[in-house]
């Protein structure tokens, strides 16, 4: 760990600084690098088997879960956790590919939804199942049904913290 406080100037923000203890530090880094390397891996795998990236896929995981498969910009945005201009970016490569269309929404001009094509659909399905082999045996087979649950507790909650509706 850089020691800061050796750097000219960072004295004061360094004595107002209140730092994770070791079972924070411990808890925060592991879940950092986990989630780097679990998303590494799960990328390579969809990459290599299907030919679609991961945030394709996490974009017609989205789409495909609302009916009709449609869903506003700014709607996708939010629940991918995204920037609007991220999205509107996938989206833009996405259209290119003929894996989603771009429509105008009749309720406002300005707005657009986005909708997984048939072809979309059909390179989901294609890759749902070796994506899921991948998370069998990089993340869930390796946690007991205990810890799955300990996870999804944890997730929920800080979850529901960042979407405001966890009092916290």
């Amino acid at each position: 760990m850089v020691d800061i406080s050796t750097i000219p100037g960072t004295m004061k923000v360094v004595e107002d600084v209140r730092w994770l203890d070791e079972r924070e530090e411990r808890a925060w880094r592991a879940l950092q690098f986990m989630h780097l390397r679990l998303d590494g891996q799960l990328a390579r795998q969809l990459t290599s088997d299907a030919g679609l990236s991961y945030p394709d896929y996490l974009v017609l995981v989205a789409l495909t879960d609302r009916p009709e498969a449609r869903m506003r910009l700014f709607e996708l945005a939010k629940t991918l956790g995204w920037e609007k201009s991220r999205v509107s970016h996938q989206v833009s490569r996405m259209a290119e590919r003929g894996l989603v269309n771009k429509e105008k929404c009749g309720a406002d001009r300005r707005g657009a939804h986005v909708v997984a094509t048939g072809l979309g659909r059909r390179e989901l399905a294609a890759a749902a199942p070796g994506h899921l082999q991948a998370v069998r045996r990089h993340f869930i087979g390796r946690l007991t049904p205990e810890q799955l649950d300990v996870i999804a507790a944890a997730a929920e909650a800080v979850l529901d913290g960042l979407d405001g509706t966890g009092g916290g």
